[in-house]
């Protein structure tokens, strides 16, 4: 796969992550992610990423397990094998609500968990590209892509005076791949980290 250049830029607050995307992104550079350790409401919007449509596929999904318990139930219990349960009709639409209410559910939460996992290629054997290894413990890190025009030292500078405690530019593969972290991989170096 062809190695990309990025600029990585780690802050150490929210509140000076937020000014600093709007900045970058009004000055023309194209934010490739942000990691953070923990959610921060209101990131996507300054991002300019799209809502999600997860939860329109959720209610496939739901609508997908209510049809598939009120044809397997009424195929089951009207068609191949009727039964008499104390007089009542072979349709009895009223006694399978719970379990087409409980298929509904399992339908819709398995599914939404299977899509966000292929969405954001999340899988146990699923390898992506560490920017900052401390994104997950206490720095909020903002990966930004180079271009053939992009001048890089002028992009260290004007995320340094952004606010961003660290800046460091680094190779990296954008995509998933299967199997083991190489040893460089596993870690950034110091030797690629400048402390502003």
């Amino acid at each position: 796969m062809a190695k990309k250049k990025f600029v990585v830029a780690a802050f150490d607050d929210e509140a000076v992550l937020f000014p600093a995307v709007k900045k970058v992104r009004m000055s023309g550079y194209k934010i490739h992610e942000v990691y953070t350790p923990f959610a921060v409401h209101g990131l996507d919007y300054a991002l300019g990423l799209r809502e999600t449509s997860i939860h329109t596929a959720g209610f496939i999904y739901g609508i997908t397990g209510t049809c598939t318990a009120l044809g397997g139930i009424s195929f089951i219990l009207a068609y191949d094998w009727p039964l008499n349960f104390g007089g009542k009709p072979a349709f009895a639409l009223p006694a399978w609500i719970p379990i087409i209410f409980e298929l509904t559910v399992l339908f819709s939460a398995v599914g939404m968990v299977l899509t966000f996992c292929y969405l954001c290629q999340l899988a146990p054997f699923v390898k992506k590209h560490h920017f900052n290894a401390r994104s997950s413990d206490d720095l909020f890190v903002m990966v930004i892509e180079c271009t053939a025009k992009t001048n890089v030292e002028d992009l260290k500078a004007f995320v340094t005076s952004s606010g961003a405690i660290e800046v460091n530019v680094q190779e990296a593969e954008t995509e998933w791949w299967l199997g083991t972290y190489d040893k460089d991989q596993r870690l950034i170096k110091d030797s690629h980290v400048e402390v502003a």
